[in-house]
């Protein structure tokens, strides 16, 4: 399943770039479920992100490893985080951050998401989780780069 969220911020794709630290990542946190980072390396090719997500009921784990990063000719910075341990009922993850040039020395944060689970109506099924989920990140990375 594929869903994408745009968020237009007044700084260069470049300090944006360099705004993406733990902090910023620990922020981003919906308030459920409820998450705890245990690894933070960045968001360079190589890097892992290791959280615990509390449902309440159980404690589970997400690991992603950072598969690339760079600049692309149009100035757009990018990196893409893939699930190497995912918490059910996802089976795949991959996770494009784009954050492309706007007018005036602005960015477009694009967060490009694929994810699957063991069947195509469960993954529709989530899809307005996952959407609300990402949509939380608007407003804080508005006010994270004002």
């Amino acid at each position: 399943m594929l869903l994408t969220l745009k968020t237009a911020v007044p700084k260069s794709p470049a300090q944006v770039m360099a705004g993406f630290t733990r902090a910023l990542f620990e922020a981003l946190a919906p308030p459920f479920p409820k998450l705890r980072v245990l690894r933070f390396d960045g968001c360079r090719t190589g890097d892992e992100v290791e959280i615990e997500l509390d449902t309440v009921v159980k404690k589970l784990r997400w690991t992603s490893l950072i598969v690339d990063d760079g600049v692309l000719p149009d100035g757009t910075h990018f990196f893409i985080d893939e699930g190497q341990i995912l918490p059910p009922p996802l089976r795949y993850w991959r996770h494009r951050h784009l954050l492309q040039p706007g007018p005036g020395g602005t960015c477009l944060i694009v967060d490009a998401l694929e994810y699957r689970t063991a069947s195509p109506l469960l993954d529709r099924l989530i899809y307005p989780a996952m959407w609300a989920q990402f949509a939380w990140r608007r407003p804080i990375y508005r006010r994270w780069f004002k």
